[in-house]
């Protein structure tokens, strides 16, 4: 998938800093900024390149500058950036839904403390290309949502205020994108991941139900980290807030696209609808960076399927995922 995105090489002059490197999205970031030969300094609370090794040769991962830290330790990030000296930074450092609810206090230093790190190192070594990740789940919040609300959605909203404080006090610019449901290798956590392991599922020729119905976001992993790359390609000029959504499409297609892959794939779906927007619109954010450097691409729901299910078998075959991996 990495093939159908072009990545503006020639706007960067220096390394950029992917908080959250071991992550889905962090590990396509990483991947896709390395295949156009960009240097990457991976951040990451822990050591585990699982997600970033099923997309990224061992050589290329091996030369990567891979920081162990907390994000929520202001010494340690004001440090790393202090080091490294990153010409930009993709905050994906967070944890999601299920986990902020078991552990609320955790939850709200990682999400919350940790893009406060970032945002006041960014206003202290004078960079001004920053991207950071909040997520669907902050339409909650908006006036008028009837969206589940969650304390993951709580702190990803206060995320999109604490940066524009940071643009009104010190002009310290952002852009922040809230990503729906994101589908790829790599993505094996988190109440919206299950599309994805439907997909592993059917390369392993297991049966899975989906636990949830209804039209839901089909976002490539790939298209959020060209995003995100884009959003740092440049000297930022304010801080701004897009949803990146994808496609819209009802869970029974998606069954319906993954046996047309698989014919003998047993998915099937079962539950309520999701509680997040059905549907958004990513025009706002490809007019914005059109604008400024270039569209960051798109991929179809169907070549989206098709590519991660080739994918998984091919990591399959060499033996770095199994049916563990389906939860």
């Amino acid at each position: 998938m990495l093939n159908h995105f072009s990545i503006p090489k020639e706007s960067f002059n220096g390394p950029v800093l992917i908080t959250g490197a071991g992550g889905c999205i962090g590990a396509w970031t990483t991947a896709m900024l390395l295949k156009a030969n960009i240097e990457v300094i991976a951040f990451d609370l822990t050591s585990n390149k699982r997600r970033p090794e099923l997309l990224i040769s061992h050589e290329k991962l091996s030369k990567v500058p891979w920081v162990e830290g907390d994000i929520s330790n202001t010494e340690t990030v004001i440090s790393t950036i202090e080091k490294y000296k990153p010409e930009s930074i993709i905050h994906l450092a967070a944890l999601q839904v299920p986990f902020c609810a078991a552990d609320p206090t955790t939850g709200a230093k990682v999400n919350v403390v940790g893009t406060v790190n970032i945002m006041e190192a960014a206003k202290q070594n004078s960079i001004k290309r920053i991207a950071h990740a909040s997520s669907m789940a902050a339409h909650s919040f908006i006036p008028g949502s009837d969206s589940l609300k969650t304390l993951y959605g709580a702190y990803k909203m206060c995320d999109e205020q604490i940066s524009e404080v940071y643009w009104q006090d010190h002009k310290v610019p952002s852009v922040c994108l809230r990503p729906a449901i994101v589908n790829g290798v790599g993505r094996d956590q988190g109440m919206t991941s299950k599309q994805t392991v439907a997909m592993l599922a059917a390369a392993l020729g297991e049966p899975y139900d989906i636990p949830y119905t209804g039209y839901v976001s089909h976002l490539s992993a790939a298209e959020v980290a060209s995003a995100f790359i884009h959003s740092v390609s440049y000297e930022g000029d304010g801080a701004f807030v897009f949803d990146i959504f994808g496609e819209s499409i009802n869970i029974n297609d998606t069954i319906k696209m993954i046996n047309e892959i698989k014919p003998n794939a047993n998915i099937t779906s079962s539950g309520s609808e999701m509680p997040f927007p059905s549907k958004l619109s990513d025009i706002p954010l490809r007019k914005h960076l059109k604008k400024r450097v270039s569209d960051y691409g798109s991929i179809n729901t169907m070549t989206m399927i098709s590519e991660t299910i080739e994918a998984f078998e091919v990591l399959i075959q060499s033996g770095k995922i199994d049916k563990s991996y389906l939860k």
